[in-house]
């Protein structure tokens, strides 16, 4: 199976409120936090390089052997210091939202304008530590399906087999058909396809899938978690068994059968999906078990596949228009919705050229999400981060796949 390259920032899990999920419509509205553990993680591994700029450092006046005591001790102030920056930052967002509540002007002071805090105390010293050493980063350890999974886990749970293309520009053209109706630009399609499979990607590359493992649940075009999936079946149900239905009444024989096989299939996944709260944590508590990987198989299927990814996409330019935004979206713009959420996208996007030149990118994570992404630490401004994003998708777009994509159009 193809892995997905590492773009700067996508398919980070652990942005707040992403819709991409996320992530996703505004998850914001219901949790200022709602893709903690979403990404998904990055398209990156941990140690990739630059990954060691959010580690700590030690300068060279605590080279030479520290104490245990002097150790911890400077890990402990560290934890407190580094919490409280994060503190912060969910207390800042918190605010935000409750002044959009109210229709009040974001300003400045609503965002912290300081950088994260790095450590800079001693090295841990040789030896057993006299006692546990503070924790300073979270951790998340829980199973990630790659697609061999989902396609077994469809099998099992309802005794169907995602329809894979037969080669990929079947795929390609499949999704540019319902995109272009549905109202998303070839430019918008194209773009976030470069950005986020590195131009080259197929409706089945997973990030950082390397040796049978993936460091996040997000495939295909818009690289979709398993959250994503069951709030866009959720959601979105009701759509596309209606076009499933329409396209089942003009096929016959066996085609037609296994159409309201998969009909009857995507049925069951949609009274499972609504049968939960509408909550992203909900949601991503479903997309952990085996029938939310069934339904993330979804994804891979030549007639549901572009739907979801389309509709991952369409929210977000829904919601901009909703909160009256009315130009479109460049593709950066709505790959920031995409990626951090509706709600905190446009937060981005919105945001004056000035403010965006001083409000650090750490106020659009979560801790875990920022620490596992080296480009949003580097590029740690909104418009050093819009650059990047709309540089990279320039350089991907000339790619061939991206090309295949945009022809299909």
């Amino acid at each position: 199976m193809a892995a997905t390259p590492a773009s700067p920032i996508s398919n980070n899990p652990c942005l707040p409120g992403s819709s991409r999920v996320l992530g996703y419509k505004d998850a914001m509205l219901r949790s200022p936090i709602r893709y903690v553990v979403m990404i998904s993680v990055l398209a990156v591994p941990l140690l990739a390089p630059g990954a060691r700029d959010v580690l700590p450092v030690v300068t060279e006046a605590h080279a030479a052997g520290a104490s245990w005591d002097e150790y911890l001790a400077a890990r402990a102030a560290f934890k407190a210091e580094i919490e409280g920056y994060w503190t912060s930052i969910a207390d800042k967002r918190r605010g935000r939202n409750a002044k959009r509540r109210e229709h009040q002007q974001i300003t400045l002071d609503d965002y912290v304008l300081t950088q994260p805090p790095v450590y800079h105390g001693p090295p841990r010293p040789p030896g057993p530590s006299p006692e546990p050493v503070p924790e300073s980063k979270p951790h998340i350890d829980k199973p990630i399906p790659v697609v061999s999974d989902l396609v077994a886990a469809a099998s099992q749970v309802y005794q169907w087999t995602p329809q894979r293309p037969a080669n990929e520009m079947d795929f390609k053209r499949a999704y540019a058909r319902y995109a272009l109706n549905a109202g998303l630009t070839a430019e918008q399609a194209v773009r976030v396809y470069a950005f986020e499979t590195g131009g080259n990607g197929t409706h089945a590359s997973q990030s950082g899938f390397r040796g049978g493992h993936a460091i996040s649940s997000a495939i295909g075009y818009n690289q979709l978690l398993t959250t994503n999936t069951v709030e866009l079946i959720a959601e979105q149900g009701e759509e596309l068994l209606k076009e499933l239905k329409a396209r089942a009444a003009s096929l016959s024989g066996p085609a037609r059968a296994a159409m309201e096989h998969k009909i009857s299939v995507l049925r069951k996944m949609v009274t499972l999906a609504t049968s939960i709260p509408d909550e992203w944590a909900q949601h991503e508590k479903m997309g952990d078990t085996p029938q939310g990987w069934a339904m993330h198989a979804m994804v891979l299927d030549i007639d549901v596949g572009p739907m979801l990814q389309t509709h991952k996409l369409l929210t977000s330019v829904i919601f901009a228009r909703q909160k009256g935004y009315t130009r479109p979206l460049t593709a950066a713009e709505l790959e920031m919705m995409n990626l951090t959420g509706d709600g905190t996208g446009l937060d981005m996007v919105t945001m004056p050229l000035a403010m965006r030149e001083q409000v650090p990118t750490s106020n659009f994570f979560v801790r875990l999400g920022y620490e596992r992404n080296p480009v949003a630490v580097r590029n740690n401004t909104v418009a050093k981060l819009l650059a990047v994003t709309d540089s990279w998708m320039d350089s991907h777009s000339s790619l061939p796949g991206a090309k295949e994509l945009a022809a299909a159009f």
